[in-house]
């Protein structure tokens, strides 16, 4: 990091970043398992570049940089924004076809307007997590005979399913879940004889590894305040102890003096 600046708060992303050349130290041995839980601890609680730096400073890649501050918070956490992701065009792929066999597409695709698949005797998984978005209302046309569709749609999606099924059926249960501003809005339609087509919302792996990131934080935190509380607790224990001596300290001066005024009064009175 810059001297310059160690009084600047750190936000969640600096931590992130010291913890992961905590995790690559420990992986090289670098580190054992007692001075990384000891570093990790330290990481999410400091509040300052000044408080980061020294964690990670006999480490490779150790210096903590400090960031251009970016005034706007993006959406869905590393992911793009949902206006970022609605890129138009004709969709890098616009179609899927399973005969006795499987099709996917997932990753960094372009979804387009209109995606139609069929399958027999087969199954199919069209993954929106990582897409971007030809358009911000998209269909997916799904044809499934004896065979099966899954649509997964990242958080934040509006989903409707318009979808027929005999014998089989549309998975109805992301329905009714508000979008978020911008997001695309994704219609599932087509039918299923004999066969399903399931729509799931799920986090990416980023996402999950954040979100697990997250919780680690809260456990430490946690952690962290039962620790205070509990050396507060010491404390208070410590001073009502040290107020005891104090009195009894002063208990047994107050009698020591009172023994040796009666002394010198009794001395007195055998002088006389």
């Amino acid at each position: 990091m810059t001297d310059d600046a160690p009084e600047l708060r750190a936000s969640d992303a600096d931590r992130e970043r010291v913890a992961e050349v905590l995790r690559d130290a420990l992986a090289e041995g670098r580190l054992d398992m007692e001075e990384f839980e000891e570093r990790l601890d330290a990481t999410y609680q400091a509040r300052t570049y000044g408080e980061l730096a020294p964690i990670t400073r006999d480490l490779p890649v150790g210096a903590v940089a400090v960031p251009k501050v970016d005034m706007v918070k993006k959406a869905g956490g590393s992911q793009a924004s949902w206006p970022d992701r609605i890129v138009g065009g004709e969709g890098s792929s616009t179609w899927g076809v399973a005969v006795m066999s499987a099709f996917q597409r997932k990753g960094r695709w372009t979804v387009p307007k209109r995606f139609n698949c069929f399958t027999f005797w087969g199954g199919g998984e069209i993954d929106l997590r990582e897409a971007n978005f030809a358009d911000r209302e998209i269909e997916i046309n799904c044809v499934a005979i004896m065979g099966g569709v899954q649509v997964i749609v990242p958080p934040g999606v509006e989903v409707v399913v318009r979808g027929i099924g005999i014998m089989g059926g549309f998975d109805h249960r992301e329905e009714g879940v508000p979008g978020d501003p911008g997001a695309p809005r994704v219609i599932v339609t087509g039918f299923a004889f004999w066969g399903g087509v399931g729509v799931e919302r799920k986090l990416t792996r980023t996402q999950r590894q954040e979100l697990r990131e997250e919780r680690r934080r809260e456990k430490l935190e946690r952690k962290a305040e039962r620790r205070e509380l509990r050396s507060s607790a010491r404390d208070e224990e410590y001073e009502a102890h040290r107020a005891m001596l104090d009195e009894h300290r002063e208990m047994f001066r107050h009698v020591h003096d009172e023994r040796g005024n009666r002394w010198e009064r009794s001395r007195d009175r055998d002088e006389d």
